[in-house]
């Protein structure tokens, strides 16, 4: 995560200490932190609750921070806590908070989802027992970083007495087999993973189950995208032991739990999740409906897309967002489109036979590269910060074509005046979202003239999903809303992207 990344969240939530690696690994390379501790203590002066940093070692020798202001090495910070060591359990309400995780919106800055005490510890206890059958003879390995809610899955398999497997890097160094490896070596009875991944090993024509001993192995379970039907059959025909179960789950951070998952009474039917979450009332309803303050939302028949929502209250419903102090932030993210119905977003479907849940993707501009999801306001506040005298306007969608196995990040850029757009302005352009996001957020980026302008409404606001539509192979008939509905044939050419040379789109 670049620093503006990290600002974003820290300065929102004043924290007193931030604990951070020294160095980092990743792709066998060793990454010094210690420039970007310096900013981010830097970037931190304008919160005076904050204390400083306290640098961890990532290697056996910790590295040298004495230059760095209000930074210090784990030791040193030890050295001086003092006070009495003793453990000291103090009890609390259900619903006091536990944990803040981070969820970007689509504007402003990424919220402050706070998680509360009794609900994680509930559903982390419903989940693993009754769901993934975690017990004191389990292993788990959950791929992640630290930043995901998936983390946190890991971590709360502990309640369980299980022993958790954590890796440090890429699943692919120093080899595409690492992670194939690991689970065996270590006798892993519980792998998570992604899509991305399996569709890797696929691709590379390994199967798993033929290289080393997986006899240990009973669950496998995939988030972060949608898990293709392709998949579901290389699992079990060619790629892992016949007996694992493959739990395709979706959920989110906002509730720190899944909607949709498997159990081990219902079968594995290729595609979709098996079955619904324990405790959460999943519904499907119209997305046609626009909704608004008091809207009834109406359920569709099984079988039809629509809005992923909740019809009840669920244990791991956020307490708050931090610092919103008259919880208006937290009713429009999830209460606004339907009265009393949380809506999360995503859209799905039910089988009307299987009953299982059928995740189509998003159901508004939310970006999902790779399993890192984010939203187009992520990539509008770099070029709105950094590129304002150069570029006019810019419009961000994600395009996933039927036959594509991940979603690519198209950026399409408007000119200013007397501008020329160059293959130098992509390389600026790219290289600051990848500096202050990250390398998943990198887009290909094309040129927009002054005919075909930004899509908008008439009240001037944005428009990304029918662009989305059409980049992805889809014809779309214009909104009576848009302000300027010729320019979308502009975009149809996308769909083959292909076919047209970066840099001159």
């Amino acid at each position: 995560m670049g620093v503006k990344g990290i600002l974003d969240r820290l300065i929102q939530i004043k924290p007193r200490w931030l604990f951070m690696d020294d160095f980092a690994v990743y792709n066998g390379k060793n990454i010094d932190l210690r420039p970007k501790i310096r900013e981010i203590v830097q970037g931190m002066a304008s919160v005076t609750e904050f204390q400083g940093v306290v640098s961890q070692s990532r290697f056996s020798s910790p590295a040298d921070v004495s230059s760095i202001p209000r930074t210090q090495t784990w030791s040193e910070y030890l050295s001086k806590a003092g006070g009495n060591e003793r453990l000291e359990f103090e009890r609390v309400e259900f619903r006091e908070p536990f944990l803040i995780v981070y969820s970007s919106g689509t504007t402003g800055q990424p919220k402050c989802i706070v998680h509360s005490v009794g609900g994680v510890l509930l559903n982390s206890s419903k989940e693993g027992s009754l769901h993934s059958e975690l017990g004191p003879d389990s292993v788990v390995l959950q791929y992640t970083t630290t930043g995901w809610i998936m983390y946190m899955s890991a971590v709360q398999t502990l309640l369980f007495g299980a022993r958790v497997v954590l890796y440090d890097g890429s699943p692919f160094i120093p080899g595409i087999t690492a992670l194939v490896t690991l689970a065996a070596q270590e006798k892993v009875t519980h792998l998570g993973i992604s899509p991305r991944w399996l569709h890797e090993l696929q691709q590379a024509k390994i199967k798993p189950r033929e290289m080393v001993d997986l006899s240990s192995l009973r669950v496998v379970t995939s988030t972060g995208m949608v898990l293709r039907d392709a998949l579901f059959e290389w699992f079990y025909d060619e790629g892992f032991p016949r007996r694992a179960r493959l739990n395709n789950i979706s959920g989110g951070t906002d509730l720190a739990a899944s909607f949709a998952t498997s159990n081990p009474l219902s079968p594995v039917y290729v595609g979709g999740c098996a079955g619904g979450s324990l405790g959460i009332a999943v519904g499907v309803y119209d997305s046609t409906i626009e909704g608004g303050d008091g809207t009834k939302g109406i359920p569709v028949d099984e079988g039809e897309p629509g809005e992923l929502v909740a019809t009840s209250a669920f244990p791991t419903m956020p307490t708050m967002f931090w610092g919103d102090q008259d919880g208006k932030k937290y009713f429009d993210a999830y209460f606004s489109r339907f009265d009393n119905v949380w809506t999360h977003g995503d859209f799905i479907s039910i089988h009307p036979i299987t009953k299982q849940i059928l995740f189509h993707g998003r159901a508004d501009g939310v970006l999902n590269p790779s399993g890192v999801r984010f939203v187009s306001a992520e990539i509008y506040r770099v070029i709105e910060g950094r590129f304002s005298a150069e570029i006019a306007d810019s419009i961000c969608v994600g395009q996933r074509r039927p036959n594509d196995t991940d979603e690519r990040v198209m950026l399409f850029l408007l000119m200013k005046s007397g501008v020329l757009f160059t293959p130098d302005l992509v390389a600026r352009v790219k290289t600051a979202i990848r500096s202050e996001l990250s390398a998943r957020h990198v887009p290909i980026i094309g040129r927009l003239t002054q005919i075909y302008v930004i899509q908008t409404t008439v009240n001037g606001k944005k428009v990304e999903t029918p662009l989305k539509k059409i980049v992805s192979g889809q014809v779309v008939k214009p909104s009576g809303t848009l302000l300027n509905p010729d320019s979308l044939k502009f975009y149809y050419r996308f769909a083959e992207v292909e076919k047209l040379r970066e840099n001159k789109l």
